[in-house]
C-alpha cells in the first residue's frame, strides 16, 4: 500500500464516479430501548419511525442517519475481534462540541478517551453494546491547511494524536485563549505515544 501523505482530490475532480455521501449507519442489537434512547441522547436525535423490530432515527434533513435492528439473544462481540472500530459525527464549532460534551455529562455519560488527533478535536464515546462513536471538530476550515499541517507536524510518528483534559481545555478556551494555540497539537515523543491510547471497556 502506498502511504498517502495528503488529502487527496474528490472522486469527481479525479473523473470517477463515487457516493454523493455516506448515509446511515445500522446496529443489530438486544438492548434495544437502550441502544435508542442512547442515540436520541447523544445526538439529539428524533425518531422517524419505529416498530418492534427496527427504529430509524435522523438528526438533520436526511430521513435516517442511525437504524437500530432489534435482535434478541445476540452474543457480545469480543474487544479484539474484527470489525468497525467507530463512527465519526462532525460538530459545528468548539461551542457546540463543548456543549454536547456537558449536557452528556448531566446523564452520566462521559468520554473514555479524549484527543487531539492534529486535523480534529475528538471526545470517544461508547454505546451500551460498546460500539464506539467519535463527537469532533475540524481543527482546520479546509483540507489545504490540513495539507500543509500533515507536511509540518510529527504525524509521522505519531498518526494518533495527543490526549488533553476536557475541563482544562475548556477552561482555557472560556479564559480566552486564541483557537490557534487552544487546537494546536502538542507534540510528544513517540516513546510516550502508548500512553495517549484508549483503554479498553472496562469488564
Amino acid at each position: 500500500m502506498t502511504a498517502v501523505s495528503e488529502v487527496p482530490l474528490t472522486a469527481k475532480h479525479r473523473g470517477k464516479t463515487a457516493p454523493a455521501k455516506l448515509a446511515h449507519v445500522v446496529y443489530k442489537t438486544s438492548q434495544y430501548e437502550e441502544m435508542i434512547e442512547w442515540y436520541r441522547l447523544v445526538l439529539e436525535a428524533e425518531i422517524m419511525s419505529a416498530s418492534p423490530m427496527v427504529t430509524f432515527l435522523t438528526y438533520d434533513e436526511e430521513h435516517h442517519r442511525i437504524a437500530i435492528a432489534n435482535m434478541p439473544g445476540l452474543q457480545e462481540r469480543p474487544f479484539q475481534s474484527a470489525g468497525v472500530e467507530h463512527c465519526a459525527f462532525t460538530y459545528a464549532c468548539l461551542d457546540d462540541l463543548i456543549y454536547t460534551y456537558e449536557r452528556l455529562q448531566q446523564s452520566s455519560i462521559e468520554p473514555y478517551w479524549t484527543v487531539n488527533h492534529g486535523p480534529t478535536l475528538s471526545f470517544y464515546y461508547r454505546d451500551p453494546d460498546n460500539n464506539q462513536i467519535e463527537l469532533q471538530i475540524d481543527v482546520f476550515d479546509n483540507n489545504q491547511k490540513v495539507n500543509t499541517w500533515l507536511e509540518q507536524s510529527d504525524f509521522a510518528s505519531n498518526p494518533i494524536g495527543v490526549i488533553f483534559e476536557p475541563e482544562a481545555l475548556i477552561a482555557r478556551y472560556r479564559g480566552g485563549e486564541s483557537l490557534d494555540t487552544l487546537l494546536a497539537r502538542p507534540v510528544i515523543d513517540p516513546a510516550d505515544l502508548i500512553n495517549h491510547l484508549p483503554l479498553p471497556p472496562s469488564g
